[in-house]
């Protein structure tokens, strides 16, 4: 029996769609955007070209006031998106909410459930070129993500992630 797939559209819609749209916001030509009634947008956020945001009827995706959101970025917040203000998302970053848990063999592992977990970024954070934030992960205040990095877990503000698993090289400021 073939999987039972349906489209989830275009991606294409209005802006006035957006669950939430604050002033001063810049959406780049080529954003693409999914259930965008479940995607809000604070004040002065710039979202970059062919970014692609899924909100999801199950959670919403929420960035704060003047957050940047680089060019070709993915966001899937089936589990929920929190981005703080003044957060700074380097281009092809991805955010991911959801995984499949594991199941047994002969079974597809996409045959499993879906598992969702929400990802947090605190003001003021940077997450650099390529990273990768996985479902459940928690970035305090401040926190600098280096580019490339997979990120899973707990991190507190100011620390400075690197790596694949990312883990903390050190506070900001030296400490």
């Amino acid at each position: 029996m073939p999987p039972p797939w349906k489209t989830h559209g275009t991606g294409y819609f209005e802006p006035q769609e957006l669950g939430s749209l604050g002033d001063g916001v810049v959406i780049e030509q080529g954003v693409l955007v999914f259930n965008p009634r479940f995607v809000h947008l604070g004040n002065h956020v710039y979202v970059g070209h062919r970014a692609m945001l899924k909100g999801d009827t199950r959670n919403e995706l929420r960035v704060g006031d003047g957050s940047w959101i680089g060019q070709d970025c993915y966001f899937h917040s089936a589990g929920g998106i929190r981005i703080g203000k003044d957060v700074g998302i380097a281009p092809r970053a991805m955010i991911l909410t959801s995984s499949h848990e594991e199941t047994e063999l002969p079974t597809p592992i996409m045959h499993g459930a879906l598992e969702l977990a929400p990802v947090e970024i605190g003001d003021g954070s940077d997450v650099g070129l390529g990273a990768i934030l996985l479902p459940g992960t928690r970035l305090g205040a401040g926190v600098l993500v280096g580019a490339g990095a997979v990120v899973k877990g707990e991190f507190p503000d100011g620390a400075v992630l690197a790596g694949v698993p990312a883990r903390v090289l050190r506070s900001r400021g030296g400490s």
